[in-house]
């Protein structure tokens, strides 16, 4: 795309507003992704950046089917298959028959891994209170409705819910 059809893509006027909002979402993506590295190493020294959201959505809907994870994510079952065994096999994650389907199994986060994610979510917390306590409240709420109301139009962009 040349910078003409760029700039024709957005009114003249606002064009350099989207210009600023791209770079610094681009920055902030880039470092939520060092973030993430660094949480993931607090929970296991061994778990990759990405496994730590997947964490933290089976502490959020446990007792979680694999299937209901992959589509959270929107990622094929085979690669959830795969992030789930390596939870397993650190001890972060354990598995139990569906009792409504005896084919399915349900995914719930082990003592150790509930201790060892909690304890990095606060740890995060912590950190980004160092970051913003100095702001005022009603800004860390504001920025947290704002990301909220970004995060809810890129999912219906993605075709996620």
């Amino acid at each position: 795309m040349t910078t003409m059809e760029t700039q024709t893509a957005v009114p003249v006027e606002q064009y350099e507003a989207y210009c600023a909002l791209e770079r610094q979402l681009g920055l902030l993506f880039r470092r939520s992704r060092a973030l993430s590295a660094e949480v993931a190493r607090e929970v296991h020294p061994e778990l990759e950046p990405g496994a730590y959201s997947l964490l933290v959505r089976i502490d959020e809907a446990a007792p979680a089917r694999p299937s209901d994870l992959a589509a959270y994510f929107g990622v094929g079952k085979a690669t959830i298959s795969r992030q789930i065994k390596v939870l397993e096999e650190l001890g972060l994650v354990g598995r139990q028959p569906d009792p409504l389907d005896g084919r399915a199994q349900l995914l719930a986060l082990t003592g150790e891994g509930q201790a060892r994610l909690h304890r990095a979510r606060a740890a995060r917390q912590r950190r980004f209170y160092a970051m913003l306590g100095a702001w005022p409240q009603e800004d860390v709420e504001l920025l947290a409705g704002m990301l909220a109301r970004f995060n809810e139009l890129a999912a219906s962009d993605l075709g996620q819910d």
